[in-house]
């Protein structure tokens, strides 16, 4: 029960809980200081965002992507920009099926490939029937085109503390990559609470965004990645 309860609380907003004032990306409410706030953000030994270098090959499954559904909103919380979905949004893996919750965004990218950040990065945050959790993670690249499903997020790009509705609602899978190959890694999530015992999927194609995007994003939520994190015993699987 008690696994429940709190997955819900973080699934459905990053800053939903009652400390979320408490930290943030600067000064005395930074990453360094998360630990004050909730322990496991400074004892933990799988916590995410990682650097994934020298992964080992493994015969991994696919993910069975099945996102059926379309955004319809965006919030500003105060740490990110959450977009809203409708319909039905599952992924299945292990032999569980997991359901999409919300996708938010970082700026630069949390986790790195090869020490290199990239300019965006986005986190699909999916749960189980039990709240184990899983988040799909996407890389966005700068290119010289914007990206259109981006444009119609940062249209309506509320200011902090308040939700807005798209002027058109526009498919889920249209932010997700063509090519389905991933890495994976046993991780946490990446703000307070940090809970570990999260599944990690990045991606490996990029999807793209214009430099005027990257601009817009920063200028809406400011640079809201934690650092990396101390990969310890942990390996990070390809196919």
């Amino acid at each position: 029960m008690k696994k429940n309860v709190v997955a819900l609380a973080l699934l459905t907003a990053v800053a939903s809980s009652s400390y979320a004032s408490d930290w943030g990306y600067e000064g005395e409410h930074g990453p360094e200081h998360w630990g004050n706030v909730a322990a496991e953000c400074a004892q933990g030994k799988n916590q995410s965002p990682i650097d994934i270098h020298q992964p080992v090959e493994a015969d991994l499954v696919d993910l069975n992507i099945n996102y059926t559904g379309v955004v319809t909103g965006i919030t500003n919380n105060g740490h990110t920009l959450q977009a809203k979905v409708e319909g039905a949004n599952t992924f299945k893996v292990d032999g569980v099926e997991f359901s999409l919750a919300q996708f938010h965004f970082h700026t630069p990218s949390e986790n790195t490939i090869k020490s290199q950040h990239y300019p965006l990065e986005a986190h699909f945050v999916n749960a189980d029937k039990d709240g184990n959790l899983a988040v799909i993670a996407v890389m966005f690249d700068q290119a010289q085109s914007s990206n259109p499903q981006l444009a119609h997020l940062l249209e309506a790009a509320p200011k902090k503390g308040e939700t807005k509705s798209l002027s058109s609602s526009f498919k889920l899978t249209e932010l997700l990559p063509k090519e389905d190959d991933y890495y994976r890694f046993n991780g946490s999530l990446t703000t307070p609470p940090c809970s570990e015992g999260v599944r990690w999927f990045v991606m490996k194609e990029a999807k793209s965004l214009s430099a005027g995007q990257i601009g817009q994003f920063e200028q809406a939520m400011g640079h809201n990645n934690r650092p990396v994190q101390p990969l310890n015993a942990r390996k990070v699987l390809t196919d």
